[in-house]
């Protein structure tokens, strides 16, 4: 029997989580988010109840590597060997899944493996998919993320960046499509990410329990309710999922129609320099992140209350910091910013 999830619509506050998670949701070019906080924060929870809100998306019928139709120059060679140029292939509609990673996941169990001798016998190359496989145009979930290994982490930072999955193996070679959502959650307490692989996500959030009595309350009367009767509970919700999931669905179809004017451009360079970001990562970063908050409230034109909203789970962990010393975004500093805009 397949575990009943707590519903997204219903966890209590924790906006700035719900809404990197949604924001990486409508535009997985943002780069995956990395949640931060102490036990007891919903951070799983939050993530795993994303299931029952994901759109759907087109894929080949049969493919092991759940290629999208829509970029035919993304095809794995099983499905560019399957359709020639002048033979577009066909897609089916599915919904988005979240994949989880198993902390004690071996390279070969991510980036699957090539069998040799197979290859040496036949001349033939015979691949067996891995987890970046399934994870092809979905969410790709990792918990506890900083106890990984680091070169399991790269590995999976550098998939979601170029959005393929390379395998090489006695000098013999194999790619396919993987590209995924990259979500990770860990508590600082069981230590830190490095600051290089810190910066490859695209967001970044810090949870902590609420103290406010009235919220803590809700989240408990909640939490009663579904465990008493989780069919019932989830229910309940079953319009307001619904409804988030249709927005989502419109956000990601009108992506590229939002516009972004040289008032924001400059804007967001201007508070880029201001906290002294190194590179460009954040700008672009924040610039796809405002566009998908912006299409997921129905606007065609990137306001100042995207930027407010946005801001913060950009460069919160780019900040310049001393070891031991908690990144801390300064609100004023940036509403200092946006005065001219």
């Amino acid at each position: 029997m397949e575990k009943m999830l707590f519903p997204f619509v219903s966890i209590v506050g924790q906006e700035d989580m719900k809404r990197a998670l949604l924001l990486n949701i409508v535009d997985p070019g943002i780069g995956g988010v990395l949640i931060k906080g102490e036990k007891g924060t919903a951070k799983s929870t939050t993530v795993r109840s994303l299931s029952d809100i994901l759109p759907s998306i087109d894929t080949v019928k049969g493919c092991r590597f759940n290629c999208d139709p829509n970029r035919p120059e993304t095809l794995c060679s099983e499905c560019s060997d399957r359709f020639s140029s002048d033979d577009v292939p066909g897609g089916v509609q599915r919904r988005m899944r979240v994949i989880e990673l198993p902390l004690s996941a071996t390279e070969d169990r991510v980036s699957g493996t090539l069998d040799i001798e197979h290859i040496l016998k036949t001349g033939e190359r015979k691949f067996e998919p891995g987890i970046l496989a399934q994870a092809n145009g979905n969410i790709l979930y990792v918990d506890e993320v900083n106890l990984l290994d680091d070169h399991i982490v790269d590995l999976l930072l550098d998939s979601a960046a170029m959005g393929v999955n390379y395998v090489e193996r006695e000098g013999i070679s194999f790619s396919h499509p993987s590209r995924f959502v990259l979500i990770g959650t860990m508590n600082p307490e069981e230590g830190d990410l490095r600051p290089q692989l810190l910066d490859r996500f695209g967001l970044s959030v810090e949870v902590r329990g609420d103290r406010d009595p009235r919220i803590r309350k809700e989240v408990v009367k909640r939490r009663l309710a579904f465990d008493v009767d989780p069919v019932g509970f989830t229910e309940q919700c079953r319009e307001e999922s619904e409804r988030m999931m249709e927005a989502l669905t419109f956000a990601r179809r009108h992506l590229h129609d939002v516009r972004i004017g040289d008032d924001v451009l400059d804007t967001v360079i201007e508070i880029t320099s201001h906290f002294e970001i190194d590179g460009h990562r954040a700008d672009i970063t924040m610039l796809r992140a405002l566009k998908a908050h912006a299409a997921l409230h129905r606007r065609c034109m990137v306001t100042k209350e995207d930027i407010r909203k946005v801001a913060h789970l950009v460069l919160a962990h780019r900040m310049r910091r001393r070891p031991f010393e908690e990144s801390a975004f300064d609100v004023e500093e940036l509403e200092s910013c946006l005065q001219g805009m």
